[in-house]
């Protein structure tokens, strides 16, 4: 029996960079989740294609990382795949004010994003301590990979693929990590 993510969202400026590995939107201060008496703060998400998750050994051909932080400094990740299938408009948001210059954070003036927008009704989840999959592919992450994908459109998926067409870590062995599944 896996405690319920509690998702409190809160509406964002948008702060978008491309920094040369994927795009990411910096998230104002005030967003969390809470995970059993675990309290985590979202600071950013970010983009992979295709997912570097699967599930029953099926990829996804996106997913997006939404990346919290403790007081304590450790790091949960809420990992939800996205599938081709329609329009999401915050994705569509976010490509079309995506930074012209990489490796420069852009405020976008006017634009408010709400990260609750990419999140899944059923929020049944899996989950294991893994690491970061970027470098330097820091230990000590716990990962929560939400079981029911967000449909996004076909359009969105290419658009991004124009930039990264393959941007996603191989997916790594359990080496003995148990994973858990929440009901």
């Amino acid at each position: 029996d896996l405690p319920a993510i509690k998702f409190d969202y809160k509406p964002s400026s948008l702060k978008g960079i491309d920094n040369g590995h994927t795009i990411q939107v910096n998230y104002a201060p005030g967003s969390s989740i809470d995970v059993g008496n675990a309290h985590y703060e979202l600071v950013q998400f970010h983009f992979h294609k295709p997912s570097e998750e699967k599930i029953d050994g099926k990829a996804h051909a996106m997913v997006v990382h939404l990346v919290h932080r403790n007081a304590a400094g450790k790091l949960a990740v809420v990992a939800v795949l996205l599938d081709k299938g329609g329009a999401n408009e915050l994705i569509d948001t976010i490509w079309k004010n995506v930074p012209k210059t990489k490796e420069r954070e852009a405020s976008i003036g006017g634009v408010t994003i709400d990260a609750a927008k990419l999140l899944p009704d059923n929020k049944g989840y899996y989950t294991f301590q893994g690491s970061l999959t970027t470098p330097p592919c820091s230990e000590e992450v716990t990962w929560m990979v939400l079981k029911t994908p967000v449909r996004i459109g076909e359009r969105d998926i290419a658009a991004f693929g124009k930039t990264y067409p393959m941007n996603a870590r191989p997916t790594q062995a359990l080496n003995g990590r148990a994973v858990q599944s929440s009901r």
